[in-house]
């Protein structure tokens, strides 16, 4: 036993070109992580504990100084979870981002799949693509206010193509208004989408799409057997990021609609700094943010485990054909 441990305790070392190039990888990642790790210390975490500290004391901006706030233990939670605004609030929210995120991922598919094959001209047609999201929520929301009165330019367009009169109230009909808002994100982050799968088709190897049709299979199986079992990772970290984003929309809700009409827009950002900011309920808020924030963290954790298992299926799918060619 002795003498077969011998070898492995004896293994020469690393030359130092491997050394030196070790060394410089954990300084470039530290270099790039120590801003981050900064501002998260400087800034973010004292937000935190503040808004930790306003959760656990009841306090508004009537009731004297905020450090002789009252300790209220987990009531402001309880209050929030047994909140029905609260629970609609949530329930918006998701609609929202789900109907969203997939009319985003839909047509940034289409798009990226109709030009992720180099032709002439296809640069004029990406800028035109990318645009939307280069424009800032708050101009959209504003200049979609502009277009989609009653009798207002959108309306009139669609009543022309139909041939009928056509005046939905998109601004002030509460059981549109939501819808009216996800059309608007849908429209702004299409891009998005259409980047992220755009670079996922590129990135795909062209030998098993020329394997497949060498054996004759047809444009449709090639898609469906071949570019979509291998863009499924991208596919999921499209959707993540787009719902993530989704569920944190605020400028265009909060310019277009103030939660209204009625509550029909009162999402979860809306209802946070309605609560915090016009009905001063502070702690209230904090306990809010901190109950969303553990539902986000959730969702984070839920994600990176799935794209985990797509990567590792991935992985399996790229193993055994090398091990059938062995």
């Amino acid at each position: 036993m002795a003498v077969a441990a011998a070898p492995a305790a004896g293994l020469p070392p690393p030359p130092a070109r491997v050394v030196s190039r070790r060394r410089a990888i954990r300084l470039f990642k530290i270099s790039l992580l120590s801003p981050l790790i900064v501002m998260f210390a400087l800034v973010l975490m004292p937000a935190l504990l503040l808004q930790l500290y306003f959760s656990f004391h009841q306090w508004t901006v009537y009731l004297g100084t905020w450090w002789d706030a009252e300790f209220v233990g987990l009531d402001l939670f309880q209050e929030v979870l047994t909140d029905p605004r609260f629970g609609w609030a949530i329930v918006r929210s998701l609609l929202f981002a789900t109907g969203s995120t997939i009319g985003c991922f839909v047509f940034g598919f289409l798009l990226a799949y109709l030009m992720y094959e180099p032709f002439r001209g296809n640069a004029v047609y990406y800028i035109i693509f990318i645009l939307p999201m280069l424009t800032v929520p708050v101009v959209v929301a504003y200049t979609a206010e502009m277009m989609l009165y009653q009798s207002g330019p959108i309306n009139d367009i669609l009543s022309r193509l139909s041939g009928t009169e056509f005046k939905p109230a998109w601004l002030s009909d509460p059981n549109i208004a939501l819808a009216t808002v996800g059309l608007l994100e849908i429209w702004n982050w299409t891009p998005f989408s259409f980047i992220i799968m755009l670079a996922g088709l590129s990135a795909i190897p062209k030998e098993p799409i020329e394997a497949a049709e060498i054996l004759g299979a047809s444009k449709w199986r090639i898609f469906w057997e071949v570019q979509l079992p291998l863009l499924r990772p991208v596919i999921l970290l499209a959707l993540v990021l787009r719902f993530l984003e989704a569920m944190a929309e605020f400028p265009k809700t909060w310019a277009l609609f103030q939660g209204g009409p009625g509550s029909a827009t009162e999402t979860l950002p809306i209802y946070i700094f309605m609560t915090t900011w016009q009905y001063f309920q502070i702690s209230k808020g904090a306990a809010m943010s901190y109950i969303v924030m553990l539902m986000m963290i959730v969702i984070v954790l839920l994600a990176i485990r799935l794209l985990r298992r797509e990567k590792q299926s991935l992985d399996k799918m790229y193993e055994q054909p090398s091990k059938a060619e062995g």
